[in-house]
């Protein structure tokens, strides 16, 4: 029998990758191993999220500096909802043309919505 802690980090049974290089779901630049990729959960954990997804860590930082929890779970669970938010659209503009390993810091808000 296998253990749990051997599972880590294998896909799912029946998982196929897709070929070619990943590619950032929410701005669609190349996703490079490394210091600049995170993982987000589209629904967060502490409102019973569980799937996740890897993403560059500034789009990561922008999310989470742009949006609440509950937000998060209640209306922007998805990458298309999340995309088409003004604030995240001007966002993904501007990193369109930047290197995948770039990364600068998001301010947050002084008060969240």
């Amino acid at each position: 029998m296998v253990s749990k802690r051997a599972l880590r980090g294998t896909e799912p049974l029946g998982h196929v990758r897709p070929p070619g290089p990943a590619l950032c779901p929410l701005c669609g630049r190349l996703l490079e191993p490394g210091a600049s990729v995170d993982e987000h959960h589209l629904v967060p954990r502490s409102q019973g999220g569980k799937a996740k997804a890897p993403i560059h860590r500034i789009c990561h930082r922008k999310i989470h500096a742009t949006f609440s929890e509950r937000e998060l779970a209640t209306q922007y669970s998805n990458w298309q909802a999340l995309q088409t938010h003004p604030e995240i659209a001007d966002f993904v503009r501007w990193v369109a043309n930047k290197p995948p390993a770039f990364y600068a810091n998001s301010r947050r808000p002084a008060r969240r919505r």
